[in-house]
């Protein structure tokens, strides 16, 4: 959030929930729970990158993506414990409210 703009992110999967495949969506809850606006914006930049996914997809773990900046510990305590549920309720208001099919995407304006 800014003066200017808030920013906020719903996932709408359209596989099966799980840990493995819910890595990027785990981390940028966790990185919009526990960082401040600029380290955020950098770690969201990082993470949305095409090769990232393809690492995370690999195994590589999360936390060797974190940027400089970031408060690594309360990052890694929360992503750790983060469950499955948050993404879970996500796809249902996604799906049961917004009407959005299983993986659709979707932009929403709200104006302060």
């Amino acid at each position: 959030t800014s003066r200017h703009t808030r920013l906020g992110i719903l996932n709408n999967p359209s596989s099966k929930i799980k840990e493995d495949n819910t890595a990027i969506a785990r981390g940028i809850l966790t990185a919009f729970l526990t960082q401040n606006n600029s380290s955020l914006r950098n770690f969201l930049s990082k993470l949305t990158k095409e090769e990232t996914a393809k690492s995370l997809a690999a195994g590589t773990k999360i936390v060797k993506f974190l940027i400089t900046g970031m408060d690594d510990d309360t990052f890694e305590k929360k992503y750790n414990t983060l469950g499955l549920d948050i993404i879970k309720t996500h796809q249902m208001f996604c799906q049961e409210v917004l009407k959005l099919l299983p993986g659709q995407m979707a932009v929403m304006s709200n104006g302060r």
